[in-house]
């Protein structure tokens, strides 16, 4: 009998971790914390947005551990001997260059019609795009269609004018609403 979840993605912590995955008609989110795990269950009919940004601070993860094993490794290799430093010096380098290579980490944003939740997605950005692809994927078919245009990245940010209006009004006059009084015949 095969399952009808399928595990997207998965990110790990050193507490615990997420692993999340995806049915015909939700998402689920499966955190462990320690030794217990806290279930979070997205409707995809119910999904406003999913977006995923790079880290702001994602270079401190290269530079940090990379500048101080290679420091260390300078200050072995002449007090020392050479070939301690060479390890303590080239471990440095791996690290830098291997976090590097693995680009920038990411943090996400789930919004939903009840609530916005800031939950890990991905670890890394450049992930994101496949992941959000099998997400819109079962979203569309979910809502059967009613979506006519593909999602886009964007790729600059969009500036929005700033309204009058304030507070759950403002939300209300912003959303598209369909004109049902030409269908009515009366």
């Amino acid at each position: 009998m095969r399952s009808a979840f399928r595990k997207i993605s998965r990110v790990g912590s050193l507490t615990g971790g997420t692993k999340w995955y995806l049915t015909e008609d939700c998402l689920l989110a499966a955190k462990r914390v320690m030794y217990a795990v806290e279930y979070r269950r997205f409707y995809l009919r119910d999904l406003e947005s999913i977006v995923v940004w790079p880290n702001r601070m994602w270079l401190l993860r290269p530079i940090i551990p990379g500048v101080l094993l290679g420091a260390l490794g300078a200050v072995l290799w002449y007090s020392v001997d050479f070939t301690t430093g060479a390890i303590f010096g080239g471990t440095g380098l791996a690290w830098a260059s291997l976090e590097l290579a693995l680009g920038p980490t990411a943090n996400t944003r789930i919004r939903t019609t009840g609530a916005t939740v800031d939950l890990p997605l991905v670890k890394r950005a450049r992930r994101a795009r496949r992941v959000l692809a099998k997400i819109d994927a079962a979203v569309r078919t979910d809502r059967g269609g009613l979506i006519d245009q593909p999602t886009a990245p964007i790729t600059e940010p969009q500036r929005t004018e700033p309204s009058g209006q304030t507070g759950p009004e403002a939300a209300s006059a912003t959303a598209p609403v369909a004109d049902l009084t030409s269908t009515n015949g009366s």
